[in-house]
C-alpha cells in the first residue's frame, strides 16, 4: 500500500466550498461508509447543519455481494425521513459508478427522497455506468488494477492510500 501525492486535506476544503454552492439549510448529509460519513461529519460541522446526518451502506445492494458477502463496516443508519427530502450523497471516490448505484437501492428502500446531489472528493476514471458527481474536489485517473482509497488517522486527518487489486 501506498500514498498518493494528492493532498486530501486540501482536496476536502475544495470539496466543502463546492458543496456550499450546492448546499440548502433544509438539504440532509449522507455519507457512504466508510470514507463519505468521514467526509460527511466534516461538511456537517462545517456547514453548521443542525439537521441529522445519514449513513449508508452499500452491503445489502451491491450486484458482486456473492463473491464479497457482507463487509464489517457501519450499517445504514437513516434518522429523518426520507420521503420528499433534499439529500447531498457524500462519497471519498468514485470509480465504477456501483456503490452509488448501491446506495441509492438502499437510499430508496427508505423512501423517495425529492432530490439527490453526488458529492465525491475525487473522481476517478473507469465508469461503467451512467453516474456523475454533481461535485468532486479532483479528478484523475488510475490505472485498473490500482484501487484508491481515503484513510483517517486517530487525530482525524485524511490522506489517500493506494493498492494493488
Amino acid at each position: 500500500m501506498s500514498q498518493l501525492a494528492l493532498n486530501a486535506e486540501a482536496l476536502y476544503s475544495d470539496l466543502a466550498e463546492r458543496v456550499r454552492t450546492l448546499y440548502k439549510p433544509d438539504m440532509h448529509l449522507v455519507g457512504i461508509t466508510s470514507g463519505g460519513v468521514w467526509l460527511a461529519e466534516r461538511l456537517q460541522h462545517d456547514l453548521g447543519s443542525r439537521l441529522p446526518m445519514g449513513i449508508l451502506s452499500s452491503a445489502m445492494h451491491r450486484d458482486d455481494f456473492s463473491s464479497r458477502g457482507m463487509t464489517a463496516s457501519v450499517q445504514t443508519q437513516i434518522p429523518f425521513d426520507v420521503n420528499e427530502a433534499h439529500i447531498v450523497l457524500v462519497d471519498d471516490v468514485l470509480f465504477t459508478g456501483r456503490t452509488i448505484r448501491a446506495v441509492i437501492n438502499e437510499l430508496f428502500d427508505f423512501g423517495r427522497p425529492a432530490s439527490v446531489k453526488l458529492a465525491v472528493l475525487v473522481d476517478r476514471s473507469g465508469r461503467q455506468l451512467p453516474i456523475q458527481p454533481d461535485v468532486y474536489a479532483a479528478r484523475i485517473s488510475l490505472p485498473a488494477n490500482q484501487s484508491l482509497s481515503l484513510a483517517r488517522n486517530d487525530a482525524g486527518q485524511l490522506s489517500f492510500n493506494v493498492k494493488e487489486r
